[in-house]
């Protein structure tokens, strides 16, 4: 990757740059850069106002630089004069501490340090709408269970094929699409890699596909259950640590139970220890609460967890081992920003190493059928409000995330619960009008 952003503008054929940052909310915030200014920011940074973001930040607060990371160049493929580049935030020459980016880098330091690095892959889902975002686009699509139709997955094949057209230029190596459970629901998958790229892929990712969607008159959301009755989107990802060289998958071990060694029990211990906090962040909006634990769909199943639970090869549950190498973590949703998700794995995995916890026993029974007679199972917040509750009291996130970022969270995200829980809602004048 280039070190020198002028220089790779000039080899390129780069005119402007987007030099980019997500917020704590996972809106995707930029400035527009031309060529000719990009060294001076990738020296002092592009100028942003905190306020004006979701960052818990009051207009009082100093100008906030985003400087830009040259590892993380990519160039657009479908727009190849501009270049996407990630910022790292400083204000007053000191890291933004609640910027989630930075914690993720972080996480990543002290993992380093402990001789590690995680390697991660996600399999974003998404629906593809009509462009005034309220239906399904292909009015054709209406099978129960659409997963895998190869007429659905064709009929959308001009802008599949161009987003995937675009992850092989940019070197994601993508391996497969297909139309998932719900009727106008997509994912693709591309190869895995160290947690920051994969982070800065999913981010662009999904700039990428609402883009390409417009462009053919749809719409993309990857919003976590916008049709009650129809699967809802998933984010899950597939995880695994590596020696501090990459070259050693430290997960697995032959002689271990399903192959994985004692260290990745630990590790996933730590994930379950802290599920039900996670969650604030693997399941960050109200609508997520309608996804887990969710009624029966269409379809016949929800495809989300409905308590913290791990199992074999098994897709009824928080956490499933579906190979000797790694953890598919199912938990979160489309809404989950790319950092933060992250870093909440990392952080809980090396927690869980640290204080070597056990995850407890593998169960391997069906959860949507028999899970609900588990009387000592722990269940999956309810909805964000207990999760924030949760999340702000966590030691252990506390701790690795610290507590400027927890409260800011926290904070943001409880006036987020007050504007919804003081709306009044059609289901309430239907229940409660005449009473």
């Amino acid at each position: 990757m280039a070190q020198d952003l002028q220089k790779a503008a000039k080899e390129l054929g780069i005119k402007y740059f987007l030099v980019s940052f997500v917020d704590l909310f996972g809106v995707l915030r930029s400035k527009l850069v031309p060529a000719r200014a990009i060294g001076q920011m990738q020296r002092d940074g592009a100028g942003f106002a905190g306020f004006a973001t979701w960052l818990d930040m009051t207009p009082a607060h100093p100008d906030m630089f985003a400087i830009p990371d040259p590892d993380s160049l990519m160039q657009l493929p479908w727009q190849p004069e501009v270049g996407w580049v990630a910022g790292d935030l400083v204000m007053e020459g000191k890291p933004v501490e609640q910027a989630p980016r930075v914690l993720l880098k972080k996480l990543i330091a002290r993992a380093d340090k402990a001789g590690y690095r995680m390697k991660s892959g996600v399999e974003c889902e998404f629906f593809l709408l009509e462009h005034n975002g309220t239906e399904i686009a292909d009015t054709r699509d209406t099978q129960t269970k659409p997963c895998y139709d190869q007429s659905a997955l064709m009929r959308r094949y001009n802008v599949i094929t161009e987003i995937c057209d675009h992850m092989i230029q940019l070197r994601w190596k993508p391996y497969q699409t297909d139309h998932e459970d719900a009727n106008g629901q997509f994912e693709m998958n591309w190869e895995y890699d160290d947690c920051l790229v994969t982070a800065d892929r999913h981010v662009l990712f999904k700039y990428m596909v609402k883009t390409l969607a417009e462009k053919h008159g749809l719409r993309a959301t990857f919003m976590p259950k916008p049709f009650l009755r129809l699967t809802g989107n998933g984010c899950h990802a597939h995880v695994s640590l590596w020696d501090r060289a990459g070259k050693k998958n430290v997960f697995h071990d032959p002689r271990g139970e399903l192959g994985l060694s004692a260290l990745a029990y630990n590790f996933l211990g730590g994930v379950i220890h802290s599920a039900d906090a996670l969650a604030a962040i693997f399941n960050p909006t109200i609508n997520s609460y309608k996804r887990i634990d969710a009624t029966v769909t269409l379809s016949g199943a929800t495809w989300s967890p409905n308590a913290i639970s791990y199992s074999g090869n098994n897709r009824t549950h928080m956490i499933r081992i579906p190979d000797r190498d790694r953890f598919e973590l199912r938990l979160m949703d489309g809404a989950a920003n790319p950092y933060l998700m992250q870093a909440g794995v990392l952080a809980a995995g090396l927690d869980g190493i640290d204080n070597q916890r056990d995850p407890g026993k593998r169960l391997d029974i069906n959860m949507y059928t028999e899970g609900q007679r588990l009387r000592r199972i722990r269940r999956l917040p309810l909805n964000l409000l207990d999760a924030i509750r949760v999340f702000g009291k966590s030691k252990v996130l506390r701790d690795a995330f610290g507590a400027e970022l927890v409260d800011s969270y926290c904070k943001l995200k409880l006036q987020q619960w007050r504007s919804y829980a003081t709306t009044l809602t059609q289901w309430e004048l239907d229940n409660t009008l005449d009473c």
